[in-house]
């Protein structure tokens, strides 16, 4: 259902117009951004962002230095990076080791590296191995649907045990892109959902981040999910005027988190998402960072 024009259509408007003319003069806005800053709600954890490129076109912000610019441009002080090579490389030890190589090079400590691990593919445990005790990741990040795993297959299952064990944050992505974005000959559906809940009762202490989920979980499988165990959203596929303080009537302030979905989704996008509602200070600072630097610092 459509909403009724309303004064938040317009602050869309606004702020994309907004956004777009601060692009076009980011040479000269180092003053705007610092007084910008002065105003916003301290600290902003990014929690779902991308490095490399994604396979089926350039995008604007697909340079690691770019990107580092305009996540600190917005005033984020942490984002987990997460690659795009992840989605359909084999040698997924490269991968992260490229991703790891790229955070310590970029961002100053800014981004936080998310490994990628495909349990379909030969020695994934070890590429677990890896992520943990080579290159210190704290979580990783997963896509089943590009791996061609099922969330009731055991392999899934013994990855999120695995993960646990070793006090890794889990996310899992549930699609990249809409549909008619999709080329016409990488047509992903989003996993079927239906197991993930009774997978993470069997599962005592995962900590499980739905990534990009909004879009496709809703109602009362989203609430099944979060009573299962310790699973969170973010809010990158969000849609709808006052979509947050919508979400907030459902679920638990504790189990939501920003996430933007950069670069292949717009950044200004999801900040925009938290302008738009009618939320409180300590509602914004939990959303903006307060829940995931909890939620990072638990361990299994």
């Amino acid at each position: 259902m459509k909403p009724e024009p309303s004064i938040a259509s317009l602050d869309r408007r606004d702020f994309l117009k907004v956004a777009a003319a601060a692009a076009g003069v980011a040479s000269l806005g180092s003053a705007n951004t610092a007084q910008a800053a002065d105003t916003a709600p301290s600290g902003l954890i990014d929690t779902n962002v991308y490095l490399s490129r994604w396979p089926l076109r350039r995008l604007p912000l697909d340079e690691t230095g770019a990107l580092v610019a305009k996540l600190r441009a917005n005033g984020v002080t942490q984002a987990w990076a997460g690659s795009f090579d992840g989605l359909l490389h084999r040698d997924i030890a490269t991968v992260n080791a490229r991703l790891a190589d790229e955070c310590r090079r970029y961002g100053d400590g800014l981004l936080v590296p998310f490994g990628s691990v495909n349990p379909k593919l030969p020695d994934w445990e070890d590429d677990l191995r890896r992520c943990a005790e080579e290159h210190r990741m704290p979580g990783i990040r997963l896509h089943p649907n590009y791996y061609g795993c099922k969330l009731d297959d055991p392999d899934f299952a013994k990855l999120l045990r695995l993960a646990t064990k070793r006090g890794l944050l889990v996310q899992l992505v549930l699609i990249m892109e809409d549909r008619r974005m999709m080329h016409p000959l990488l047509q992903v559906e989003p996993p079927d959902l239906k197991p993930l809940a009774d997978v993470v009762k069997k599962t005592p202490g995962l900590r499980l981040m739905l990534l990009n989920a909004m879009n496709v979980l809703r109602g009362q499988p989203l609430l099944n999910l979060l009573q299962a165990g310790e699973v969170c959203v973010e809010i990158a596929m969000l849609e709808g005027v006052g979509g947050v303080a919508g979400l907030l009537e459902k679920v638990p302030l504790n189990r939501v988190m920003f996430g933007s979905h950069a670069p292949l989704f717009y950044f200004e996008s999801a900040l925009l998402k938290l302008k738009e509602s009618p939320l409180n200070e300590d509602q914004l600072r939990a959303i903006r960072c307060d829940n995931a630097r909890r939620l990072l610092a638990k361990k299994s």
